[in-house]
């Protein structure tokens, strides 16, 4: 007829145990249980029999009886109820989801070593396991031009990239070496410390950026890190990565005022949850602004696959192709219209001269021969790299690069103007140069890297073996050599002499027969064999130290047909060293977001290691000499040292870095031409003939001030530069005061300062978020004065001016999808130079004037 039913409170109990046995999560679990013992203990007797269903009790007729009171619960049970509550409620609050924060919406095609939030800022550079360390605790200075910047730079070269970074200038291709990127870093030649995903590039060359993620440059000597050379820093492509996150489908196209149409794709497909393929294409038919009759046209594609069979390896591949040709521009000629000057014995003083276009001359006028002139440049780069991890703090790295390129052109310098009254019948002599240089290149790196502690020391130890052989022949046209080495007379049979600087009229001349190869090249050959071991130690993210030792065993040998009266005659040079060098650093952190290092460096540059030369003069080894029996020399010496600070602000999504550099170089190779028995030496004898000689053992400097920032200082405006100040000098030469150019005042170089040298550099790229869809930018760029001179001190009397350059962009983001941007690159039409020929008869190259262009972009 009834039934005895529990007190309320025990209902409660009983549902929340049921409700307790559904929630996920061992801690409330935990003290359910907890408590439902307590509860059970504490109702042993009473609880229990109240809990029990009782049998029925019939009877003749209804008694009221008195309901019985529930017993009130102890204070055990109190607390046992309360405990299940706490516990429920704990429970919910866990199971339900945090409110949304907002945070940046991170493309698929971003950079892989970037600040997600700030993308200016690059955090890490590529190589992770000689650079375990982010940027901030690395005691070095690295300049990480990121996508993001390359984007907004507009620049589709790697030497549009580079121009537009303090502390980097540009040089121009010589007699006897190729036409190319060349830079200086640190006022040190780097044109052969190009790399490629870590990989050297040898050989003088023109380098798009349309398969290209982002750019490092390495400030100070590295050869520990990279190899020979590297005096003043490296330069590192990263190239794009096939991604497993997700598919995308890009599109770039440009339009732009130079008559430049243009476009650029790149698709990101995911095959399967292991392995993906991306790829790319382009190209450009374009003139250059400000410059009649200069084409610049290009095409290209690459592929690249990543395979990640299991969690412990990765296993990437790519290949990139890349066309570039058109008609050269070789630069303007050079006014000079008296000696050079000077006025102390520690201070170099240009004389009035100036590139002619600062003087009157038309800056449009192009200098060579519509059907003759041409530039073909072709690079093919494939690349397997292999990644396996052995056990979780143990792994092993191997990458493969087999690599053909070719710089293919022929040119004309407007060389040996001069300087009459009226100047407007200035005339010059057009001088043919050619070159046909292939260039090959096998390497392989295979390293180790083991993370281990020791105590509260974290290590990250890096083995490594690298191989190459790098081969190279170089020919030229027959006719059109007009230079065969420095101070060597023209003798091209193309030369066109008399020609009117004010209005050049040889422009279309005919050329009735195509050019052909001399068939006389020379050949090259460089194997190495490198060993290196680096280990960066981290204390408690207080204290790091890093160092690192490498050992190169380099050959070189070269063949072929030497010039002038020897031009028929075959020979061989060969040399070989041993290169060992070493880097040592220290860096202590305050904050967790600044730090201090000190670090020192050597490196080494042996001759002929500058790939493209073809004489001593220019850094490489020419195969027969004539007026010396001896120009192999020991390798040069470089010492550095760095002192620096790094932080990162505004939420630490902008870093900044100060630095104190200075670099002596030793051993270093001077050039002078020996034109009579009086300006001999014994290892440059008089040979009947004026030559260029090279001498060793002068002794240079370079110091100075590096400061530069990147990322963004708000979340809606964004930086990136730097200013670098630098000072020069020779402080040993070995130059015979007689050999000196004339009529210089002084008797040696000493006491110079560096040639081809922006001793003062600034850059600066921002840009502002408007609103959603507008974002407006700009960069302003600055170059000091350059000194010409022949090979090291700035001793010719020549220079190219300082200057301004100013660019803008304008960005409208329609949709997700869509983008629309307009640059105005050089917004004044600013006439400026970007190199100065090395040489007495200097021409000058001109940089591009005012051009916009309109960029469409679509991302899927």
């Amino acid at each position: 007829m009834g039934t005895v039913r529990a007190p309320r409170s025990l209902r409660a109990n009983a549902a929340t145990n049921f409700f307790d046995e559904r929630l996920d999560g061992q801690a409330s679990r935990k003290v359910s249980a907890v408590a439902g013992l307590v509860a059970v203990a504490s109702f042993s007797s009473g609880a229990e029999a109240q809990q029990s269903n009782l049998p029925p009790v019939s009877v003749d007729a209804p008694v009221a009886r008195p309901k019985p009171a529930a017993s009130a619960p102890t204070p055990d049970q109190i607390r046992a109820r309360n405990a299940l509550r706490r516990a429920a409620r704990r429970q919910q609050q866990q199971a339900k989801p945090e409110p949304a924060v907002a945070a940046p919406a991170l493309a698929p095609d971003r950079d892989r070593y970037a600040d997600p939030a700030a993308p200016y800022k690059g955090d890490r550079i590529q190589a992770s396991g000689k650079f375990p360390e982010p940027l901030l605790n690395t005691p070095k200075t690295v300049t990480v031009l990121t996508k993001d910047v390359l984007e907004d730079k507009n620049a589709t070269t790697l030497k549009q990239a580079i121009l537009s970074t303090a502390g980097v200038t540009l040089g121009s291709g010589e007699g006897g070496n190729a036409f190319g990127d060349r830079f200086f870093i640190r006022g040190f030649d780097a044109r052969n410390d190009v790399f490629i995903d870590g990989v050297r590039d040898p050989g003088v060359s023109v380098r798009e950026n349309f398969f290209t993620e982002q750019v490092e440059i390495l400030r100070g000597p590295g050869s520990s890190f990279a190899g020979r050379g590297t005096t003043g820093g490296a330069i590192n492509i990263v190239t794009k990565e096939a991604q497993q996150e997700k598919s995308f489908y890009n599109m770039d196209t440009t339009f732009g005022t130079d008559a430049t149409k243009r476009i650029v794709l790149d698709v990101n497909q995911i095959v399967t949850p292991t392995f993906a393929v991306r790829a790319g294409g382009m190209f450009q038919d374009a003139d250059v602004a400000g410059r009649n009759y200069v084409t610049d046209d290009r095409s290209g594609g690459f592929i690249a696959t990543k395979w990640t069979p299991t969690d412990a390896i990765k296993i990437t591949t790519d290949y990139v192709h890349t066309d570039l040709h058109g008609i050269p521009d070789f630069g303007v000629p050079y006014y000079r219209p008296g000696a050079g000057t000077s006025s102390s014995n520690q201070q170099f003083t240009s004389t009035a001269g100036a590139p002619y276009p600062d003087v009157g001359v038309n800056r449009n006028n192009f200098y060579g021969f519509i059907y003759r002139d041409f530039f073909q440049v072709q690079q093919d780069i494939g690349t397997v790299n292999t990644e396996v991890k052995l056990t979780p703090d143990l792994t092993f790295n191997d990458k493969v690069r087999v690599s053909h390129s070719l710089n293919n052109y022929i040119g004309t310098l407007p060389e040996s103007p001069s300087a009459p009254i009226p100047l407007s019948a200035a005339t010059f002599t057009a001088n043919p140069q050619s070159r046909y240089q292939t260039t090959d290149v096998l390497a392989n790196q295979s390293e180790l890297t083991y993370k281990f502690n020791t105590g509260d020391f974290k290590h990250t130890l890096l083995g490594g073996v690298e191989v190459d052989r790098e081969t190279s022949s170089i020919d030229k046209y027959q006719g059109f050599n007009s230079e065969l080495v420095t101070g060597v007379p023209f003798n091209g049979s193309g030369s066109v002499a008399g020609q009117s600087v004010f209005n050049p009229s040889y422009n279309f001349t005919p050329f009735g027969s195509a050019a052909t190869l001399l068939g006389k090249p020379t050949n090259l050959a460089i194997d190495t064999a490198s060993g290196y071991v680096l280990d960066s130690v981290n204390y408690r993210d207080l204290v790091i130290l890093n160092g690192g030792v490498r050992v190169d065993d380099y050959r070189l040998n070269t063949s072929g047909f030497g010039t002038g009266a020897l031009a028929n005659t075959f020979g061989t040079q060969s040399a070989e060293f041993t290169m060992p060098n070493f880097n040592l650093g220290i860096t202590l952190k305050p904050l967790p977001y600044a730090s201090v290092y000190a670090a020192y460096a050597t490196s080494s540059n042996p001759v002929g290691a500058e790939f493209d030369g073809t004489s001593t003069a220019y850094g490489g080894v020419a195969p027969v000499l004539a007026n010396s029996p001896n120009q192999i020399f020991g390798p040069e010496k470089n010492q550095a040292i760095e002192l620096g600070t790094k932080w990162e602000l505004f939420n630490r999504h902008l870093l900044l870095t100060g630095a104190l550099f200075q670099t002596n170089k030793e051993n270093a190779r001077e050039a002078y031409n020996v034109s009579t028995a009086a300006t001999a030496t014994a290892n440059c004898p008089y040979m009947g003939v004026t030559a260029s000689c090279i001498i060793a053992g002068s002794e240079y400097y370079v110091r100075g001030i590096d400061l530069e920032a990147a990322g963004k200082i708000t979340d809606k405006w964004s930086i990136f530069g730097g200013l670098v100040l630098m000072q020069s000098q020779v402080t040993k030469s070995n130059v015979p005061p007689a050999a000196m150019p004339q009529p210089l005042l002084y008797s040696t170089n000493v006491g110079l300062p560096l040639a081809n040298v922006a001793h003062q550099s600034f850059s600066l790229l921002s840009k502002y978020q408007l609103t959603d869809m507008w974002e407006l930018g700009g960069q302003a760029v600055y170059r000091s004065q350059i000194y010409g001179g022949q090979l090291l001190a700035a001793n010719e009397g020549t220079s190219i001016p300082s200057y301004w350059k100013f660019d803008a962009f304008v960005e409208a983001k329609i949709d997700k999808n869509w983008r629309v941007k307009l640059y105005v690159n050089n917004i004044t039409n600013k006439l400026y130079y970007d190199a100065l020929y090395q040489s007495a008869a200097p021409f000058v190259l001109e940089a591009p004037g005012r051009a916009a262009y309109i960029v469409v972009s679509a991302r899927y």
